[in-house]
């Protein structure tokens, strides 16, 4: 059994590292693909928009097929069709905006199984070995993340069609992905009817609530520095164009970081302190933006940025598998929904604060949207009068390895 979890954990991160990588190598070749489009500055929003949206009627889809596939079965089939969705985007012919939409409406689909599904398999994984593992998962995501962006400047700086830069990529990734899928654990089917049985097995949405509102308010500060900090680096604070370009790159190796050592904090100290320091460091990193003299300090806050808000969306997702642990993959797949209802508020909120504010207090908005996350921290908590302490429940496989575990 500790073969099949090591196997099944490494498996699994190596699955959100090329997903990491995919998506990134999506979102930042957007003006490269839409120069080969043709695609207009006022069409491109529907485009940019379509893609969560369609996510999110997967993530939706997901929930009712996993009452009859197993999430390791979707992760299998769904990352192959992202892939080659990608490859799609790249490879359609020039100024045939039909190809595009075929392939988006195909990657937008297939992402929001693969995310539901991924989170699945790793709540799942985490309550099997009884202890913090979610941030690790996504540690490998940002890392394919750094990875993909990479790729995707080498791509750009070369002036590689795009089919070219996506090519190799998804050649290496596609049979890897497929070879690490034949050891997904699904998890210990056993110990969850068991806690189906003590905890109630359905989801009641008014409990699920807190941790939707903290997914987005998540995902729209993700989405604030991913869409707008190299233009307030530049227009706001003066740095030069080529300077502008870091502050997105900082954050995300200081993602990476956080999120490497964020499960010792959680072993150590608890999900819900994790996630109120993460949220204060958050906040500050907002604030130390908005208020910024000139670029180094902009740069230090989106530094804290992503230390603080790196640990909210994997303890958001563990989270909701404790609070329904009979119907954990029910739960995951509405939740998944709300990291795209983030992603679609967030840029437009701030870029129309921006316009008739100001970009300096646009900022102040997904500070003040992070904090309230404190209001919610109780929902992190593990649940001791369950389970007579305020630890997860170590899982039948943890009985008898000691405190090594994998």
């Amino acid at each position: 059994m500790t073969d099949v979890l090591r196997r099944g954990r490494a498996s699994l991160a190596f699955s959100f590292f090329a997903q990491g990588a995919t998506f990134a190598l999506l979102v930042t070749r957007i003006p490269a693909i839409q120069d080969r489009y043709g695609i207009s500055d006022g069409l491109l929003p529907v485009f940019l928009a379509a893609v969560p949206i369609l996510a999110g009627v997967g993530s939706v889809t997901t929930e009712q097929l996993v009452k009859r596939v197993r999430p390791s079965r979707l992760l299998r089939w769904s990352q192959p069709v992202v892939l080659l969705a990608l490859l799609g985007v790249g490879a359609g012919g020039t100024g045939v905006m039909a190809e595009l939409g075929l392939a988006l409406a195909a990657f937008g689909l297939a992402v929001g199984a693969l995310d539901a599904s991924m989170n699945m398999l790793g709540v799942s994984l985490q309550r099997t070995y009884g202890r913090s593992i979610m941030l690790s998962f996504h540690a490998a995501y940002s890392l394919g993340g750094i990875v993909g962006a990479s790729l995707a400047w080498a791509g750009a700086h070369w002036q590689l069609a795009l089919w070219v830069s996506y090519l190799p990529v998804v050649a290496v990734l596609l049979p890897a992905t497929l070879v690490g899928s034949r050891w997904y654990v699904d998890g210990d089917a056993a110990s969850v009817q068991e806690e189906a049985g003590a905890g109630g097995g359905g989801v009641v949405f008014k409990l699920l609530l807190p941790l939707c509102l903290v997914m987005t308010f998540a995902y729209i500060g993700d989405s604030t520095v991913s869409n707008w900090s190299a233009k307030y680096l530049k227009d706001v604070l003066g740095s030069s164009e080529q300077l502008a370009t870091v502050p997105y790159n900082v954050y995300m190796v200081t993602t990476l970081v956080g999120r490497t050592i964020g499960d010792f904090g959680v072993r150590r100290f608890g999900a819900a302190a994790v996630v109120r320091i993460g949220a204060l460091v958050a906040a500050g990193g907002f604030a130390v933006v908005s208020v910024a003299p000139d670029a180094w300090v902009g740069m230090l806050g989106f530094t804290l940025l992503g230390l603080g808000l790196c640990v909210l969306v994997p303890q958001t997702f563990a989270a909701a598998g404790r609070l329904f642990p009979g119907a954990s993959d029910a739960a995951i797949a509405r939740l998944n929904i709300f990291n795209y209802v983030g992603f679609l508020i967030g840029s437009p909120l701030v870029g129309a604060l921006g316009d008739t504010w100001s970009y300096r207090g646009a900022m102040l908005v997904p500070m003040v949207l992070v904090l309230v996350t404190l209001a919610y921290a109780r929902s992190f908590a593990a649940q001791p009068d369950r389970y007579g302490g305020g630890h997860e429940r170590p899982r039948t496989a943890d009985v008898g390895r000691g405190s090594n575990g994998l």
